[in-house]
């Protein structure tokens, strides 16, 4: 049995979102295909993920320095703890389900705060001598990605820095198997629009199959 994080970065729901509706059909594929498998949602506009403040530096270099974990102040506590929290969820996963607009060119700031909370070394990579090193190389991850141009080729390509940014991160990482699915230009061909995310979740659905 797989533990799958269903990772979402929008404010709306699958009625009001295109990358939300197509997400939730791969969600469901995915289960079809995989009864035994947990699927846990993260809804990231409900989550508690706190930001890397002065607080954070504080707490991380207290310990760093040999201070115990009590000797934390309660804003420290609660943020550090909370953090590791959230990188443990993810480590423990097997596999990664990203669901995200473009919000001028890139992804909401609450998947960056959320990137911000996994980037952890000695969890999601490490540093040797000959650099970084990605530590979760027996995972997996596809990104569904909406946006109202088309970004994913063409002459905007060069514009779009949300998927390419998460594919930089699943490297760093060390996650071989990262692939996207695009539900791209509903704004510019507005006629289209319905079959544009009829498209998407055609393939959404057969991607999740194989996942």
């Amino acid at each position: 049995m797989a533990t799958v994080l269903y990772i979402t970065a929008h404010p709306h729901d699958h009625q009001a979102s295109f990358s939300m509706a197509v997400g939730k059909e791969f969600i469901e594929a995915y289960r079809e295909a995989n009864p035994t498998d947990e699927i846990i949602h993260l809804d990231l506009y409900k989550t508690d993920i706190p930001h890397i403040d002065a607080d954070v530096f504080s707490g991380w270099g207290k310990l760093q320095s040999g201070s115990s974990f009590d000797q934390l102040s309660d804003a420290e506590k609660a943020k550090v703890a909370r953090l590791n929290e959230i990188v443990g969820q993810y480590v423990a996963a097997d596999k990664y389900v990203y669901v995200s607009p473009m919000w001028n060119f890139s992804f909401p700031p609450i998947l960056k705060a959320y990137i911000d909370a996994i980037c952890v070394s000695g969890k999601t990579f490490k540093y040797t001598e000959n650099g970084p090193v990605g530590l979760l190389t027996d995972k997996k991850a596809i990104h569904i990605q909406a946006s109202g141009g088309v970004y994913s080729e063409g002459p905007a390509a060069s514009f779009e820095s949300g998927h390419s940014y998460l594919s930089k991160i699943m490297q760093f990482h060390g996650v071989p198997s990262f692939e996207g699915i695009f539900v791209e230009g509903m704004a510019a061909m507005p006629d289209q629009a319905q079959s544009i995310k009829e498209k998407a979740i055609a393939q959404a659905k057969e991607a999740a199959k194989r996942f």
